[in-house]
């Protein structure tokens, strides 16, 4: 059956991996982002329609979500900030993390709702993150990913009976233009981008949102965890007291 997708954050990276993996199965997709000229590049490769807009924009938001009527919602557009520290960070980068992450994404679940609730079915995928779930190096991009998957089960409990389901995808590091926007310098970017691991790739991200989105419509899986092999989260570690 085809559906109508609406992905934001769509014009690299995760977004545009997951574009490509809902075009390839014959979907009808939307892709959402603020770069026209990559969404361009991107229909150009697809076949998707595209809406060059910032999600932050409340306004021009609801009058595109009006017009796209989505039964698929992916909720990938984000940003990151506080990586130098919260005391070192400007209140405008914490600022239009929150914007971005937890109230954009909220007024995108709010506009969508009514009509997946009307048609009997709908699925909300949110793109949470393991820095939502374990301790991390910013307090600002983890509250905000924490925010993501309460959000996510708190849905999960106000949308019972609607036929609605709702995923949350916890990315480890992936291999994206991720840091290049979150961090202050291209010298923080390197230096954070150099994992010495192979990471995740937006394939393989795209991959687990087609998993939960074509599962059986009786059947909603309500979180996905990645992380690359080498990378694991969660405990502490000590270094073995040495001998006086």
């Amino acid at each position: 059956m085809t559906k109508t997708v609406l992905v934001t954050g769509a014009s690299s990276g995760i977004g545009a991996g997951i574009v490509r993996a809902f075009t390839a199965e014959g979907h009808h997709v939307h892709a959402l982002a603020r770069r026209a000229d990559r969404l361009t590049t991107l229909a150009h490769e697809t076949g998707c329609t595209v809406h060059g807009l910032d999600v932050t924009d409340a306004a021009a938001l609801e009058e595109s979500m009006g017009a796209i009527a989505p039964d698929v919602l992916v909720l990938n557009a984000g940003r990151g900030a506080g990586f130098v520290g919260l005391a070192n960070t400007d209140r405008a980068d914490l600022v239009a993390t929150i914007q971005t992450n937890v109230i954009a994404l909220l007024d995108m679940v709010r506009l969508a709702i009514p009509g997946m609730t009307e048609r009997g079915h709908g699925h909300i995928v949110t793109m949470g993150s393991v820095a939502g779930l374990y301790s991390s190096v910013s307090s600002i991009y983890g509250a905000s990913k924490s925010a993501v998957t309460m959000i996510g089960q708190n849905l999960r409990l106000e949308l019972r009976g609607t036929g609605i389901r709702v995923t949350d995808i916890r990315p480890g590091r992936v291999a994206s233009e991720f840091y290049d926007a979150a961090m202050p310098t291209e010298e923080m970017a390197r230096t954070m981008k150099d994992s010495g691991i192979r990471e995740l790739q937006p394939a393989d991200i795209a991959r687990a949102v087609l998993y939960a989105v074509n599962a059986p419509r009786h059947v909603n899986v309500s979180a996905i965890e990645l992380q690359p092999t080498e990378q694991s989260y969660g405990g502490t570690q000590f270094d073995p007291i040495q001998p006086g």
